[in-house]
């Protein structure tokens, strides 16, 4: 399946379309889609969703997706990668942050049903808009941050109350999710041992649990997240691959090729010389 790229850490992309010209695809971001008008169905990891004039939908990096256009359609994709979530370092505002975009990586459909609530973010996205087309202006990173921030606590605000009560066990598999993702440079703390002991549960019954709640192995989980973030860092740093080899805990260089090789198919300097390119 190809995954498209973003260079920048942000970036909007206006466009008007009567045919989908895209394959299905993944990224290595994530995306606000606006639909400012036209009609047709939305294809989500592998589930479809009509979309309509003022739908606003929320991808996270390992949704895949297409559009099947039956009325000539106008988006706006608004696209930022991780290291865009990290310019801001309100611990509140981060909690809000990362439960948004974790919940972003379920099948959903539009996020935003009421009117006036997709009134909000169009008139939000309207002045975004005008905002980036103006990037030598001044405080314009102040404007467009707090512009984004309003938009996603509105996007947050919505999808809270679609997102039914969940149960002990949901809110334990979430816990695991959130402490491999803040340990995730720290491969001793990753253990199946070590998560065991940290949340009380049966080393032998770590991974069941997890599979159980999320569909995937606990093991397979922290190695395509960690192979998420190495390849954040091949594209959008200046890094050698020694130091994000020390940085992700690899022995050493070689054994980071690898590991990179066996999980991806390419090795390091090929991928960052081949990225694909953005929508």
């Amino acid at each position: 399946m190809k995954r498209y790229v973003l260079h920048t850490p942000f970036n909007i992309y206006h466009f008007e379309a009567s045919q989908w010209e895209h394959p299905v695809h993944k990224h290595t971001y994530y995306e606000i889609i606006f639909i400012l008008k036209g009609f047709g169905v939305h294809n989500i990891n592998g589930n479809t969703y009509p979309y309509g004039q003022g739908d606003v939908f929320l991808l996270g990096p390992e949704d895949f997706h297409s559009f099947d256009i039956q009325s000539i359609t106008e988006f706006c994709f608004i696209r930022f990668n991780e290291s865009y979530s990290k310019t801001d370092t309100d611990k509140y505002w981060q909690q809000i942050f990362q439960s948004l975009l974790f919940t972003s990586t379920q099948s959903r459909g539009s996020i935003v049903h009421d009117k006036q609530e997709k009134e909000k973010l169009h008139q939000l996205l309207k002045v975004l808009e005008n905002e980036y087309d103006n990037p030598h202006s001044a405080h314009f990173e102040i404007l467009r941050d707090s512009l984004m921030r309003s938009i996603l606590l509105i996007l947050a605000r919505n999808l809270s109350q679609q997102t039914p009560a969940k149960s002990e066990e949901s809110n334990a598999a979430e816990a695991i999710l959130r402490y491999i993702k803040q340990h995730i440079y720290e491969p001793e703390k990753l253990s199946m041992e070590r998560i065991a002991e940290e949340f009380h549960l049966a080393p032998t019954y770590v991974s069941i649990f997890f599979k159980k709640q999320t569909g995937e192995s606990l093991k397979q989980f922290i190695i395509k997240h960690r192979i998420k973030l190495i390849e954040a860092r091949l594209l959008y740093s200046s890094m050698t691959l020694t130091e994000i080899a020390h940085e992700f805990g690899f022995t050493d260089e070689s054994h980071f090729c690898k590991q990179f090789r066996k999980y991806t198919g390419n090795n390091p300097t090929a991928f960052r010389k081949n990225v694909a390119p953005i929508l």
